[in-house]
């Protein structure tokens, strides 16, 4: 059986993930979509509640599984017998950066291929990063985010408004 491991924070999920997601779920057999804690990031979303927000949209697919794991990816790929791991890509900044993680990935476990998908140009401009900051000024992110995470992201954004004015 063919499995790869997408890999990110997906502190919110966006439509640009769901493009992937689809597309690598048509590629392999089974895909394990990794929600990876980053220390280096500032997250809206706790661990469980990424989890929770990815696994309401992938539902409508039979082999993508998603879980969480914290450490090297590689090491988690090894455990999960997994030598393929897939990155999206929007833009040339994001290859020079993937293109370093995917040379050390193969540095520390020579069997690991990374293999790049590059995202639908409709979705290009989209990065978590981007919805959380609009979101924040209480701009319009439809289109952005898949319905189900939108709703999730005014929820958290809401009870953050409410918890500051309540101080």
């Amino acid at each position: 059986m063919t499995k790869a491991i997408y890999p990110g924070s997906f502190d919110p999920v966006t439509n640009g993930h769901l493009d992937i997601i689809d597309r690598a779920s048509k590629v392999f057999e089974h895909l394990i979509v990794a929600v990876l804690e980053n220390p280096r990031k500032d997250v809206m979303f706790s661990m469980n509640e990424r989890v929770q927000m990815l696994e309401s949209v992938v539902d409508c697919y039979d082999n993508v599984e998603v879980v969480c794991h914290q450490g090297l990816l590689v090491d988690f790929a090894q455990k999960q017998g997994v030598s393929i791991i897939v990155k999206g890509l929007r833009a040339i900044s994001d290859f020079e950066f993937e293109f370093q993680m995917a040379l050390v990935n193969k540095k520390l476990n020579c069997d690991i291929e990374t293999m790049f998908m590059v995202t639908n140009n409709m979705y290009s401009y989209i990065s978590s990063s981007i919805v959380k900051e609009v979101s924040s000024y209480g701009g319009d992110i439809r289109g952005l985010v898949p319905p189900k995470v939108y709703s999730m992201i005014k929820n958290k954004i809401f009870k953050r408004s409410n918890n500051k004015t309540t101080k």
